[in-house]
């Protein structure tokens, strides 16, 4: 399957925290399904490409607590903190289901509507806890924000490279309903 791929090929799948104990565990937030899994990709890299092989993962409250490798004492796990962990696209399995997708894989994405006019293109995902919301630069400029729903992204085709939406369900145009009070009148 052809991919739009992005200059960095590289995927966050974590962010360390603080450190944990005395023996070098950090606690980290997992950006994956299964925030246990972090280790079941290979080493990570860091933003300065250093590498990090996770020896143990147990969880926590809302993270998890990771033993590396490269990391034997409280200092070098304080060190740490804040640290982004990478891993490459290819190492992630490619047996998703119909309708799920690698957030990596759907930005840089053409946005074109039902009648293939292009809208934009995808710039983010952004999820502030109501569900994923696509950030879309506009081709006449700007950008907007756009539910990742079926209403208002009925489809995503990855081997076209594009995103199809609903400009009513994306709220970019206002409905016709004639039964709906328009905007400044009183029903």
């Amino acid at each position: 399957m052809s991919r739009q791929k992005n200059s960095d090929t590289r995927i966050q799948l974590a962010v360390i925290g603080a450190a944990q104990g005395l023996r070098g565990e950090v606690r980290v937030k997992a950006f994956t399904g299964d925030p246990l899994a972090i280790g079941d990709y290979g080493p990570l890299t860091t933003g300065d490409g250093r590498k990090l092989t996770v020896l143990n993962v147990r969880p926590a409250k809302n993270v998890v607590v990771a033993r590396f490798a490269e990391v034997g004492d409280r200092n070098a796990a304080e060190a740490l903190n804040g640290t982004a962990l990478f891993v490459e696209r290819e190492a992630l399995p490619d047996d998703l289901g119909e309708e799920e997708f690698y957030h990596a894989d759907l930005i840089g994405l053409a946005v074109v509507d039902g009648e293939g006019e292009r809208v934009g293109r995808v710039r983010a995902l952004h999820n502030f806890g109501g569900g994923d919301i696509l950030e879309i630069g506009l081709a006449e400029g700007g950008s907007t924000m756009v539910p990742f729903t079926r209403a208002a992204a009925p489809h995503v085709r990855l081997s076209k490279g594009e995103v199809e939406i609903d400009r009513v369900a994306a709220g970019l145009v206002e409905d016709d309903d004639p039964d709906m009070p328009r905007e400044g009148e009183v029903s």
